[in-house]
């Protein structure tokens, strides 16, 4: 690259104290007592539980008392009583951690919280100086260029709403039910609205010559993760981005930038993002040849399977879970697809005998999670229910289906449908159908 334009190095901030930074160190022996990265639970103070002198009409002594400052901690948490609502990691946890789970069956709406987002990372998370940190691109360019994190945030912002979904998702789930929870499946999944530039309008700033047909994406991570990207999703709806749910990226989702495919597989939305190439080929790299292929049954392997077909989970009820009485609940779920909205959404409540169609909860946005609910009368007895999502291109398929087609030795892209066996006292376990 001979024309490489270094636009602007802003001199090094001085560091000042992080009052942020300050009260989670304060609060690391309560993350530890609460599991935060465990697989426990804190249990909410159940109504019948409490004590009678907690209950209307009687007046709480929270009711009677001056609450607590509001500027104190400077960053917002959740409720104590909510500290089970954490990450998980996979179980049994690996010596070096490479990922956490969403816990899907505790969140309500579309919208991951940025502290809930799953994670996954090859060479664990790098700490960027954002003042030092470039894009460069280059390759099949009229002008490469080099890009500071100011210089990106200069070009016009969008904001989007999507879901990011790793294509290693519910894959143990292949050979046998092997999960308990939502979260243990299906939880390397999340949805976020995810702010930046798009890649697009830094490409025409370039100036793309006219052989160029893919994108390496590169991380600036010890892995140095990179994957080939067709020009075409580039030009469409990619981006560059810098903030996540209003705040600026968090370091395990990329800070100071990663790029964002909507509806393709996560490894693609590369994290940590400093290289952008554009070649005429794929670029082969060792995430697209030794890992994220699909083993098929005949042994052989398709490469660039990149959209995250139609697929749904019920979240309420859902394993681990307990109904504590017969009578009226609102079965609840989410459904998504990586070819645009989820079109409907049906649910069975006798193992797929019958279907009912549920109700999209607004907003139903593309390459977005939908939230999907049914009224349900539970009469006390064993039941077995499941969900499928149904988009421009079918019906999200069963587990045989799947199988027929990527076999058992798959890793990746399993949208088959999720079942739950609900037993007659109430609890609800993970069963294939």
């Amino acid at each position: 690259m001979d024309q490489t334009l270094e636009r602007r190095a802003p001199a090094e901030e001085a560091r000042a104290p992080n009052p942020r930074r300050a009260f989670l160190r304060r609060g690391a022996a309560l993350t530890t007592a609460a599991g935060l990265l465990g697989a426990g639970r804190a249990e909410a103070l159940e109504p019948e539980k409490a004590a009678p002198a907690l209950l209307p009409p009687n007046v709480p002594p929270w009711t009677r008392s001056q609450g607590g400052p509001f500027i104190n901690p400077p960053y917002g948490l959740p409720s104590r009583h909510e500290v089970g609502v954490v990450r998980v990691l996979p179980q049994p946890a690996a010596a070096f951690p490479t990922g956490s789970r969403t816990p899907l069956q505790n969140l309500h709406g579309i919208i991951t919280p940025s502290g809930l987002v799953y994670e996954r990372h090859h060479a664990g998370v790098p700490d960027i100086d954002p003042n030092a940190h470039r894009l460069m691109l280059h390759g099949l360019v009229e002008r490469p260029m080099m890009f500071t994190m100011e210089d990106l945030a200069r070009f016009p912002s969008v904001s989007r709403i999507h879901f990011l979904e790793c294509s290693g998702n519910s894959s143990a789930e292949l050979k046998k039910p092997t999960g308990k929870t939502a979260q243990e499946i299906h939880g390397l999944l999340s949805c976020c609205e995810w702010t930046g530039v798009a890649l697009s309008t830094v490409l025409q700033e370039a100036g793309i010559k006219r052989d160029a047909k893919w994108v390496l994406a590169e991380g600036a991570d010890g892995a140095a993760m990179t994957r080939s990207v067709p020009l075409g999703k580039a030009l469409d709806d990619a981006l560059l981005v810098y903030a996540q749910n209003g705040e600026m990226l968090r370091p395990e989702q990329g800070y100071p930038l990663r790029l964002f495919l909507p509806g393709f597989e996560g490894n693609m939305s590369v994290k940590w993002l400093r290289r952008l190439k554009l070649g005429t080929e794929p670029f082969e790299t060792r995430e697209e040849t030794a890992a994220y292929t699909d083993l098929l049954p005949d042994g052989t392997s398709l490469q660039f399977t990149f959209h995250m077909e139609a697929k749904s989970v019920i979240t309420f009820p859902s394993g681990g879970q307990k109904l504590k009485a017969r009578g009226f609940y609102e079965i609840s779920g989410l459904a998504w697809t990586g070819r645009g909205k989820v079109k409907r959404v049906e649910v069975t409540l006798d193992g797929g005998k019958t279907w009912v169609e549920a109700r999209l909860q607004e907003p139903v946005l593309s390459k977005a999670l939908a939230r999907f609910r049914l009224p349900w009368q539970w009469d006390g007895g064993p039941a077995l229910i499941a969900s499928r999502c149904i988009d421009d291109t079918g019906t999200q398929p069963g587990m045989g289906e799947v199988l027929k087609l990527r076999g058992a030795n798959s890793n990746y892209h399993n949208n088959a449908i999720q079942y739950w066996k609900i037993d007659a006292d109430g609890s609800v376990q993970n069963v294939r159908a």
